[in-house]
């Protein structure tokens, strides 16, 4: 990200101001900052929901905001999964909220229980006595929330995306799940790229650097 400038009104002060971030493939990063600082905008930029008001985010050296690169955006869009704050369950089965998007017909039911088990929501799940074919209700409405924040992580993780992006996906967890589904993430392949946004330090503890959105703009934390 070079240079990205971002505000959602011309009479508004930018929310991103003068940004430029250089993401590695493979890295773990964390990033931090007050509530409403513009850590979910810089997300929704880096994926290419939002177009910045002027500078440009780059994918392998290519922008991904050109008219000529449409495919490029696309094929990003594509390749990332995130879990966002507030997410989307369908009325239908465990099975078919973690293989979200796919054709019932072509869910990888192995794929689908050790996505779970990654998440640490396997247990409940086959507590349940249709077990992946247990329907969670409308919105999710038979979950806690923390519940539906791990069939989220569950769902990300079976898309096999090579970017993961967890916005404060653990913040309704307890501090023992929040340890364990952490370290899980430590260990995903060293291809796919992570960025977790989260409040409590203890979240970042694996990752390979934590840094600050404040002012609009990206800072190295070292104290964390």
């Amino acid at each position: 990200m070079k240079s990205i400038y971002f505000n959602y009104s011309r009479d508004e002060k930018f929310i991103i101001n003068d940004l430029n971030l250089k993401i590695r493939r493979g890295e773990r990063i964390g990033i931090v900052g007050i509530t409403g600082c513009g850590k979910t905008t810089l997300i929704d930029l880096l994926i290419g929901l939002l177009n910045p008001v002027s500078g440009s985010v780059f994918i392998n050296g290519k922008d991904i905001n050109k008219k000529a690169n449409n495919s490029l955006l696309k094929s990003w869009r594509n390749s990332v999964a995130n879990v966002p704050q507030n997410i989307f369950f369908t009325d239908a089965t465990f099975a078919e909220n973690i293989a979200f998007g796919f054709p019932v017909n072509q869910i990888d039911m192995s794929r689908v229980r050790k996505c779970a088990m990654m998440a640490n929501i396997s247990q409940f799940i086959e507590s349940k006595n249709l077990k992946y074919e247990s329907n969670i209700g409308e919105g999710g409405i038979k979950l806690s929330g923390g519940q539906k924040q791990r069939i989220a992580i569950a769902r990300a993780l079976y898309k096999n995306s090579e970017l993961l992006i967890f916005d404060e996906a653990t913040s309704a967890l307890d501090n023992k799940t929040e340890s364990s589904l952490v370290e899980t993430l430590s260990r995903i392949d060293k291809q796919r790229t992570i960025l977790i946004i989260a409040h409590r330090l203890s979240t970042l503890k694996y990752c390979d650097r934590v840094l600050e959105l404040k002012g609009g703009k990206i800072f190295e934390k070292d104290d964390y």
